[in-house]
């Protein structure tokens, strides 16, 4: 059994949090994810976590300790990232999405484990006033106990991810069980952090996609491990994978034969290249929003598209900066920070949706970190 750190992730998703958590040098016994297809790939990619896939709305503190197997008090963290589409500035941002309800049982379940620390995550939206009572609400469940750090807006540039992607953060902590205090700028990104780029993020990776690569076997590839010339960004791609963390098949055939999952093509038609092919970098096609890469710039925030309860709606994908075609998934991937390692759904759909609905796991590693050091 660890003896590191527990924590806990609720709304665990494919694992972004789980995974810098756990680089952190946190153990994350469970995982809660109600979407069946990211359960899934956090199986694979945390098999030495309990997973489950209750509803958080009708999970209690007890359901935790005992599907957990942690003892009552024995919680150090609990961290998530609950449903954004409803505070989102691209959705309809309706007062009465029940979805938005889930920020306050995340707060309630804290009240209910009282672990050591709480981080949760979610979209700058959950800022606007029409929010203030449902956050005050959350809040208001956990303010005797807890000290209250934020909203800290991060964005993912800014600790060595290539993509602007840009959330809010909340740090909670009692006290008591900690070392030292907490403050706002102990979360600020490193002054010496090394800024990656989305030339130096895909840097490796095959540019020539076949649109003809639509199986999850012909979605491995080689890659040329030896361009990434960044230190932090290789070391986050290929290696600092924690104890009992990973697919055992993906890091072998990474490591053994320079593998990597994910390389699946699109169809586009000559007309939609001719369009993608005559755009200037960081410009938008008209018909299909899709923005091209500007290798020397930051990837936009990746979308998730919709699940089926919601229309089955794909993501738009940002176009490569070297091809006429909308980028796979494992470049999606590399833009948000996870490593060669790591795996997703077999299919595009699913794995863009696990991809964007995402916490980047270096940035979630550096915010973790901070609070693993204070323990």
């Amino acid at each position: 059994m660890s003896s590191s750190p527990i924590v806990v992730d609720l709304f665990a998703g494919v694992g972004g949090l789980s995974l810098g958590a756990s680089r952190a040098g946190f153990h994350v016994k469970s995982a809660f994810e109600i979407d069946s297809k990211a359960i899934a790939s956090h199986v694979k990619n945390f098999p030495s976590s309990i997973h489950s896939d209750i509803d958080i709305g009708k999970l209690t503190g007890k359901d935790i300790f005992d599907i957990s197997a942690i003892p009552t008090n024995a919680l150090d963290g609990l961290i998530g990232g609950p449903p954004c589409q409803g505070f989102s500035y691209i959705g309809k941002r309706v007062l009465s999405d029940m979805r938005n309800d889930l920020f306050c049982h995340f707060f309630r379940l804290v009240k209910e484990t009282k672990p050591k620390f709480f981080v949760v995550e979610n979209v700058p939206g959950i800022l606007d006033k029409r929010y203030d009572e449902l956050r005050g609400t959350a809040f208001n469940l956990v303010l005797d106990d807890y000290q209250i750090i934020g909203p800290l807006k991060v964005t993912a540039s800014d600790y060595g991810a290539p993509t602007i992607r840009t959330r809010i953060f909340y740090v909670g902590y009692d006290q008591k069980r900690f070392s030292k205090s907490l403050s706002s700028s102990d979360f600020h990104p490193h002054p010496e952090v090394e800024i990656v780029n989305v030339e130096t993020g895909l840097m490796g990776l095959p540019t020539q996609i076949s649109p003809n690569w639509q199986t999850e076997e012909l979605g491995w590839r080689k890659i040329e491990m030896q361009k990434i010339k960044n230190d932090f960004f290789g070391s986050r791609l290929f290696d600092k994978i924690p104890s009992n963390v990973g697919n055992l098949e993906a890091i072998r055939r990474l490591e053994s034969n320079h593998e990597v999952s994910g390389f699946l093509g699109t169809v586009h038609s000559q007309e939609i290249e001719k369009r993608y092919r005559d755009l200037k970098f960081g410009e938008q096609d008209k018909i299909s929003k899709s923005t091209k890469l500007n290798p020397k710039g930051f990837c936009p925030t990746l979308r998730a598209g919709t699940g089926s309860d919601k229309g089955s709606f794909q993501a738009v994908r940002p176009i490569h900066y070297l091809h006429p075609r909308v980028i796979s998934p494992r470049e999606a991937a590399r833009l948000q920070g996870f490593p060669d390692w790591f795996t997703f759904h077999p299919t595009k759909w699913h794995s863009f949706r696990q991809i964007g609905n995402s916490v980047s796991p270096i940035v979630a590693e550096q915010i973790l970190k901070v609070i693993f050091d204070r323990l």
